[in-house]
């Protein structure tokens, strides 16, 4: 068994598999960073690292129920000739869930609203209901993580390895994405946007309308460019100073 890992054709699909985890998981960890911005500091770090760590294993379980995944793809039901599958109704509620969040955590930013408001005495049950958030959008994203890691590679070894590879990749970069999404509330915005853009294509993609998500992730890749470039400027810029009598 493991003989076959060592094969040219396994070790091109674990790099190729493990390389597109990553890139889907991006915003998965952007959006575990936002939430977990959302407690105390010093809870923050093992909000990211449970949260990320339970993605992981949930992620995994549903890699090794493959089969229950790919009969989710059955029809359910019919609406105005479009087939609805499990599927599909899991892509649904994840997009308006992801769209809905961001929207009410722009809202906040906006309005100012987003000052912590929980007493103490709560925390526990704030902090449990952001590893509950974090686990469940992550299970939406796992469907198109597997599905992709179904077509690429043949053994189910393979994929869990990638996939064990990528969120380790993850969790070490989680920290330096949050700090540096919350020292820079631009980029906050900007990541807030991605996820209401994410959310919107799990919507249309429930609707069996196809967006090749190369276009999404490069004109994420191009904002993201130019908000960096706005932000390499704003330091290299000086202001100027006033001359004083």
């Amino acid at each position: 068994m493991f003989e076959d890992l060592l094969t040219a054709k396994a070790l091109v699909s674990l790099l190729t598999l493990t390389l597109l985890e990553i890139v889907l998981g991006i915003d998965n960890v952007i959006f575990v960073s936002i939430l977990a911005s959302k407690l105390p500091i010093k809870d923050q770090s093992k909000a990211r690292n449970l949260g990320i760590g339970l993605s992981l294993v949930a992620r995994i379980i549903l890699l090794l129920g493959i089969t229950w995944i790919i009969g989710l793809k059955q029809t359910l039901f019919t609406i105005f000739n479009l087939d609805i599958s499990g599927k599909d109704l899991i892509l649904l509620a994840g997009g308006l869930f992801l769209i809905a969040k961001s929207t009410t955590e722009i809202h906040g930013k906006l309005e100012g609203e987003d000052i912590d408001k929980t007493p103490t005495n709560n925390t526990a049950h704030t902090f449990r209901t952001i590893i509950i958030q974090i686990i469940l959008l992550d299970m939406v994203f796992s469907f198109d993580s597997i599905l992709t890691a179904v077509g690429i590679a043949d053994q189910i070894l393979v994929m869990i390895i990638a996939i064990v590879i990528s969120m380790a990749i993850m969790l070490g970069f989680s920290k330096t994405i949050s700090d540096f999404i919350s020292r820079h509330p631009t980029m906050k915005m900007l990541a807030l946007s991605f996820l209401i853009m994410i959310g919107v294509l799990l919507v249309v993609e429930a609707l069996h309308v196809h967006i090749d998500k190369g276009y999404v992730y490069f004109a994420m890749a191009f904002a993201l460019g130019v908000e960096s470039l706005n932000l390499s400027l704003r330091k290299k810029s000086n202001p100027v100073k006033l001359k004083s009598k």
